[in-house]
């Protein structure tokens, strides 16, 4: 595993194409494009990488895997009262489908999903306080140097303009319990959660474990929920472009507009990539072609050999 990984390094880290960095949140248009990490983390404990694979990185939409993790545990199955389970088709902001749906996001992974997920979260809290939640749980699957990376979410905050008319028309609807503002300093503040590579396949290993935290015997949630989660990983984890990644690679996964990539590989491992430049649908570039040519030298995907 470790020689593909210097191997795979090796090959796109010469890619003359890798992509464009997200431009509409300052911070992380300031990225630089040649960064390139890989994390395999498997579920017997064994843990390879490469490249900036300790540079912690905002890992963006990612964390929308942990925040539904908790909010499932919370709320069980009433929160697909709340939210839909489909892949969207539209892109990651859309406001045009959640008219036509009466402010029920189409999935958990689309923004106004997470932000409902993130006004579930915040029942009975100041936001500050369920924010600390969130990274003491991620924290908790990962280690204790896990960050949020505060300039990040002021600048979110400060460009939010999509993500604050999606809040303001679930408000309308109903589908939100707690003052737009307060949802939104949850949903930014989690976007902004910082880890490298490493930190990051180790976190996802109980979603490759059945939901328990490998050699700790401790269950993050429970099996069913957890091969719930993977499935909408696979089917809705790349917005528009998920039935390209489903084809392409295999295995259930989850971007982020800063480059990165949690993919799961079901009994066997979890892998995080991070390459800044992100392709014409905003998912990585680089990112996903490493997560190709693991797959295919492996024979990881869900789908066989």
């Amino acid at each position: 595993m470790q020689s593909l990984l210097e191997e795979i390094d090796f090959e796109l880290q010469s890619a003359k194409d890798r992509g464009s960095v997200a431009t509409y949140i300052p911070e992380l248009a300031c990225i630089d494009p040649q960064k390139m990490g890989i994390a395999v983390a498997t579920v017997d404990g064994q843990l390879f990488s490469v490249g900036d694979d300790t540079e912690p990185f905002s890992i963006q939409s990612i964390s929308k895997v942990f925040t539904l993790t908790r909010a499932l545990g919370m709320l069980g199955e009433k929160l697909w009262e709340r939210v839909g389970r489909e892949p969207s088709g539209s892109a990651f902001n859309s406001i045009v489908q959640l008219e036509h749906e009466k402010g029920i996001p189409r999935n958990p992974f689309v923004n106004a999903g997470a932000i409902v997920v993130s006004d579930v979260l915040l029942k009975g809290h100041r936001p500050e306080e369920t924010i600390a939640e969130i990274l003491q749980f991620v924290r908790s699957l990962s280690d204790d140097s896990v960050e949020v990376n505060y300039a990040v979410a002021h600048s979110e905050a400060a460009f939010g303009f999509r993500n604050a008319a999606l809040a303001n028309y679930m408000r309308a609807f109903c589908n939100l319990e707690h003052p737009v503002e307060q949802t939104l300093e949850v949903y930014f503040h989690q976007c902004a959660l910082s880890m490298s590579c490493r930190q990051l396949a180790t976190a996802g290993l109980y979603l490759a474990n059945g939901g328990v935290i490998p050699g700790h015997n401790t269950s993050v949630i429970s099996h069913e929920r957890a091969r719930r989660i993977n499935a909408i990983m696979l089917t809705c984890g790349h917005y528009d472009g998920s039935g390209d990644f489903a084809f392409r690679v295999g295995l259930p996964g989850k971007s982020g507009v800063a480059g990165g990539i949690l993919a799961i590989v079901p009994g066997k491992a979890s892998i995080a990539v991070w390459s800044p430049g992100l392709n014409e649908i905003g998912n990585s570039l680089l990112g996903t072609l490493a997560l190709e040519r693991i797959v295919k030298q492996t024979g990881w995907s869900v789908f066989g050999e």
